[in-house]
């Protein structure tokens, strides 16, 4: 477990979050995940602090998961919801962590879920474009 502190890009979302990027990353193909090539660390909501700024918000669908964005420079920082996995969770955007190295990143298992299809235990069939 290390604490990581990220930001948007301009800087006016800063946080900071309890991550073990040894426990695995996300990439699903769902339609906002794939669109904005969405790559997540999953964390329980004590451990993501907002240190500063004031995110905008996106909800669709279902409307139950916010999806949070910088209103200046348009980087989607992390989301939250609920899930029968995970219970309440932040979904931390670990593209966002300034002080991963590049050798923690690839380093971080990554699990693929097939969002599209509402297969959330699953991959999909191809994954090699997220």
């Amino acid at each position: 477990m290390k604490t990581y502190h990220g930001s948007c890009h301009c800087g006016a979302l800063r946080f900071e979050a309890d991550i073990d990027l040894g426990q695995g990353t996300l990439k699903c193909n769902c339609s906002i995940c794939r669109k904005r090539r969405f790559w997540p660390a999953i964390v329980r909501p004590g451990a993501f602090r907002l240190l500063d700024g004031t995110p905008s918000v996106y909800l669709f669908g279902a409307r139950r998961d916010h999806h949070y964005f910088c209103k200046d420079c348009g980087v989607h920082t992390h989301g939250t919801g609920t899930s029968p996995r995970w219970g309440a969770f932040y979904a931390v955007s670990v593209t966002c962590l300034d002080d991963a190295s590049d050798k923690e990143l690839a380093a971080a298992p990554t699990t693929f879920i097939d969002g599209r299809s509402d297969c959330w235990d699953a991959a999909p069939a191809v994954a090699s474009y997220l």
